[in-house]
């Protein structure tokens, strides 16, 4: 490296081979249909792609990514022509703007990014993949903040700037505090509106445009300071507007996210956080006085009781999962730039902080992709691909396109960047390290460092060859003085194993020699590293886990080439468990064990000391809401913004295991921090699954004491009534000798809805019976009653008359009772649901006996043959029946030790992991459905990802 330009070295490719050619391609045909009613979304055949990538990462490069008109000449068809887009123009800029020695670096540059990419050894952000190489303006960011002053002039400049952020499928976040607030007079006398008036016309602005655009809902952070005098009415805006959906849900209207009824519900398209104070904070600790201050003069306007306050906000949080924190003070102590103005907002997902009108474009590293086969971290590598990458990533803002000029003017002055990274959970679990360990937080912890070190390192020496940015001069001092506080923070790891401790080392050498080029040249960048959710690029890598979060659960869906989908134990689990040293067989035993449980207790040969490797964010053995927190707080040091996570609470949590958590992110010196609480909205659709509650007791123990009777809530079902045009069917039977007739109507889309039953004259006692029970069961099932639970309280009911029928599938019936709902459940309810209950057609009876004299048979003919290919033959044979009667057939395979089991899929309605999860659990997840292909997302960071088409609900 010299003044003139960077010298680049190969690490990846080989010198004289392009990376195109050291991988085998095939040709596919992406499909992409809605899974509830099997339309087409998206369709474009012969798409070119390595054979080592998944039909999911295809899928979702082909239908987000590839640009030009779907049909046309000029459309994309091939992953090296986005490739290429992309990376080419990422050379040309370089060469541009004098980042190279010479063409030859360049061509090695360009080599390097395509290995990597090609690898998924990282992957760009979103808009990067949209924009670069297009006719269209190349935006390259995905995070913006804008600012607004107290005037109408700024208000409505608001309002059009987050319209065009929006339009462009990103998002953006704004501190509303310099808004007076409505306890403040205007200069006419009057009385002013206050910042919460304002965010009404914000998120219905935001709502508008969400419900046109194409790429994705409109996402956006609000934030109001603690002492601000309208901080009360703010913090418990949403949990109110929580409190209206379930009146209006109540009163029959539809309010499920989506639903006709849920616009008349407000601030629904903001995240809202509260940014408190050091000061505040202290005042909660010793249960002291807060005052709230007028934003003209800054004279107090109220004085307020800090606890109470801070209770107010922990109650909304408990209700309805916001307000989030942002620790103000944390904040702006590692701030490199506060000369020019204090950081007082983020983006929606709260991992980018920095200044007013700003922006920063993100890129994250597949850490799975440098762990070795023996648990070792490929430093070296690791270290060189974060040099490309922030390089790469450094180059986009020479020639990148923003929404705004003084978005542009900013981002240009101080280079704001966001490299981060994806699969940690991942990596934790193979390395057999559980998610909740000192040791696993210092393996972490220790990456991180390295990561921002070595950004920061190679930040100094692109300092030196184009420039330090342009504020840079400024803030001199305070940019060291953070990065002394990286370095100190990095020399604290208490590394707990070789792995760790080889990592911890190099960071520390990247930190001090940073340093020494920093002092030198300064840096070219006043921001380098975040954590993102890396929803859509974390499919696109193939990655399990998303960001700094753990695995969702140890099942998921797996897409199958040709279509349909299947049940997969996640491929970490089998590694995971040869590096805690388990023989193959005790292996593939517990892998089988997840395949029919979903999880690891009681899994045959494990022991239970190693349980804690395999705990995920959901499912039987479940992280606790604290380990979410202890693992930020491990990496926080380590990073230049912050961290897109929620920290997810059980129902039964508490106000005051919310209040905990929130004063402990604020202790461990975290930047933001936002919970959920299982089941706390209502105003998003619930699976069917979801065990029903009659009411759910606020109640603490420290309320009990004071004898204060705190709300109770009540979760109240929703009936789903017919329209009144339905198919229905009407079947005649006879049981020993009485006769009658049962119709069933379902709803359009599917599903039983209502039952007639008719056995007697009209007005004898027994019609009326049959009248009213028909009724009874009919409403059960419009509130979500599923059928199944019918039929397991109906079936093998015994009385008179009972005997002989004259249905072929069910010879012989307990009772009239127990003939309708096996009819009912033969004709309405899946195969497995059925064999479950223990109810099979005529064909199925016959397929199960042959079966059962076929495995005699290869039994006395091998004495020692597998019976695996026989049950195959009968699924085989079940699948076959269950197509001609229109249910979706199970896949299922033997487990081999050189993959995952896979088993049998699950019902027509599962179409995520995350449904897969509600199944396996018996409970539903909070997560909305995908406005693109009506999927249930899955958490990544505190957005959400969908797995079938990559749509995202934040601005990753």
């Amino acid at each position: 490296m010299g003044a003139t330009g960077l010298k680049i070295e190969r690490v990846w490719t080989t010198e004289g081979v392009h990376p195109y050619d050291e991988v085998a391609w095939e040709r596919r045909d992406v499909v992409m249909t809605n899974w509830r009613d099997g339309s087409i979304n998206f369709e474009q055949r012969g798409v070119e792609f390595p054979e080592s990538w998944s039909i999911n990462a295809a899928n979702i490069v082909t239908t987000k990514y590839f640009r030009g008109a779907v049909g046309t000449p000029e459309r994309e068809w091939s992953l090296k022509q986005l490739i290429d887009r992309v990376v080419k123009t990422y050379r040309k800029a370089g060469e541009d703007y004098g980042y190279f020695t010479n063409p030859g670096d360049a061509e090695v540059f360009e080599q390097e990014l395509t290995y990597m990419l090609l690898h998924q050894v990282f992957s760009f952000n979103s808009p990067v993949w949209f924009n670069v190489g297009t006719p269209s303006p190349q935006q390259v960011s995905a995070c913006f903040i804008l600012a607004v002053d107290d005037s109408m002039d700024s208000i409505l400049d608001w309002y059009k700037e987050e319209g065009l952020i929006f339009k462009g499928g990103s998002g953006s976040g704004v501190n509303l505090s310099r808004i007076r607030s409505s306890k403040e007079l205007l200069s006419s006398g009057g009385t002013a509106s206050g910042p919460v008036s304002f965010m009404r016309g914000a998120d219905a602005s935001a709502g508008t445009i969400k419900s046109g655009g194409a790429t994705r809902r409109a996402a956006k952070m609000v934030i109001l300071d603690v002492d601000h005098p309208d901080i009360e009415e703010f913090v418990v805006t949403k949990a109110r507007e929580e409190d209206k959906i379930r009146a209006l849900r109540d009163a029959g209207f539809d309010m499920d996210l989506g639903g006709s009824d849920i616009v008349s519900v407000q601030y629904q398209n903001a995240n809202n956080s509260v940014r408190v104070t050091d000061q505040f904070m202290r005042a909660v600790e010793e249960n002291g006085p807060f005052d709230l201050r007028g934003r003209l003069d800054g004279a107090v306007i109220e004085s307020v009781d800090a606890s109470k306050l801070f209770r107010t906000i922990a109650q909304a949080a408990w209700e309805c999962a916001d307000p989030g924190l942002q620790y103000d003070d944390t904040i702006n102590d590692w701030h490199t730039s506060p000369e020019t103005g204090r950081i007082t907002a983020s983006n929606p997902c709260s991992e980018y902080l920095h200044l007013d009108n700003s922006s920063c474009n993100l890129a994250s590293l597949n850490l799975m992709k440098f762990l070795r086969a023996d648990g070792s971290f490929e430093v070296e590598k690791f270290v060189k691909s974060v040099e490309f990458v922030i390089t790469a990533m450094d180059i986009s803002i020479c020639f990148a396109d923003f929404p705004t000029e003084k978005i542009g003017e900013t981002t240009r002055a101080y280079r704001q960047l966001g490299i981060g990274y994806a699969n940690l959970g991942a990596l934790l679990m193979a390395s057999g390290l559980p998610y909740d360990s000192d040791g696993g937080r210092a393996l972490a912890g220790a990456i991180t460092s390295l990561m921002t070190g070595t950004a920061y390192r190679r930040s100094a020496e692109l300092a030196g060859v184009v420039g330090a940015y342009d504020g840079y001069a400024r803030n001199a001092e305070p940019h060291k003085r953070v990065m002394r506080k990286h370095a100190t923070a990095s020399d604290d790891i208490k590394a707990s194993s070789p792995v760790a401790t080889a990592i911890s080392r190099e960071a520390t050498k990247q930190w001090q020699l940073g340093l020494k080029i920093g002092e030198k040249s300064g840096w070219r960048n006043a921001q380098a590293s975040v954590l993102a959710p890396t929803g859509t690029i974390g499919l696109m890598m193939d990655c399990d886990t998303t960001g700094v979060e753990p695995d969702l659960a140890l099942v998921k869906f797996k897409k199958l080439v040709g279509g349909g989908s299947m049940q997969i134990v996640n491929q970490t689990v089998p590694r995971a468990l040869r590096s805690l040293g388990y023989p193959e067989e005790q292996v593939e035993a517990i892998v089988e064990h997840i395949a029919d449980h979903g999880h690891v207790v009681d899994a045959p040969g494990l022991k239970p000391e190693h349980y804690s490797v395999f705990d995920c964010a959901m499912g039987e053995r479940s992280i606790a809401p604290m380990g979410h927190v202890r693992m930020m707080a491990a990496v926080q040091p380590f990073i230049s913004g912050a961290i897109s996570k929620t920290v997810n609470m059980p129902e039964s949590a508490t106000v005051e295991d919310v209040e905990k958590i929130y004063f402990e992110g604020w202790k461990l010196g975290l930047k933001a921090l936002a919970i959920y609480r299982d089941n706390c909205k209502v105003g998003q659709p619930l699976s069917a699954a979801k065990p029903a509650k009659s009411s759910v007791s606020v109640e603490t123990p420290a309320a009990a004491v004071e004898k204060v009777v705190e709300k109770v809530v009540e979760y109240r079902p929703v009936r789903k009534r017919l329209p009144k045009k339905r198919p229905s069917e009407t079947v005649s039977f006879s049981v020993g000798g009485a006769e009658g007739y049962l119709t069933a109507s379902s709803y359009p889309d599917d599903g039983l809805g209502e039952v007639f039953l008719k056995m007697s004259k009209q007005g004898s006692t027994l019609a009326g019976v049959m009248d009213a029970f028909s009724v009874a069961i009919s409403i059960g099932l419009q509130y979500g009653v599923p059928l199944e639970t019918y039929v397991a309280k109906f079936t093998n009911m015994r009385f008179e008359p009972a005997g002989m029928t004259d249905d072929p599938d069910i010879r012989m019936a307990a009772s009239v009772m127990d003939y309708i709902f096996r009819r009912l459940a033969l004709d309405f309810l899946p195969y497995e649901r059925r064999a479950e209950l223990g109810i099979f057609t005529a064909k199925e009876r016959a397929a199960q006996i042959r079966a059962e004299a076929e495995a005699e048979a290869a039994f006395d003919h091998t004495q020692m043959a597998s019976s695996a290919p026989i049950e195959a033959k009968v699924v085989e044979e079940k699948a076959a029946e269950d197509k001609a009667e229109k249910t979706e057939p199970s896949t299922t395979a033997k487990t081999t030790s050189d993959g995952p089991v896979q088993i049998a899929a699950p019902s027509p309605r599962v179409g995520s992991s995350t449904e897969l999860l509600e199944a396996v659990i018996g409970k539903a997840a909070d997560a909305p459905l995908c406005f693109t292909c009506g999927t249930k997302m899955r958490p990544a960071g505190s957005c959400y990802v969908c797995e079938g088409c990559g749509s995202t609900s934040g601005c990753s």
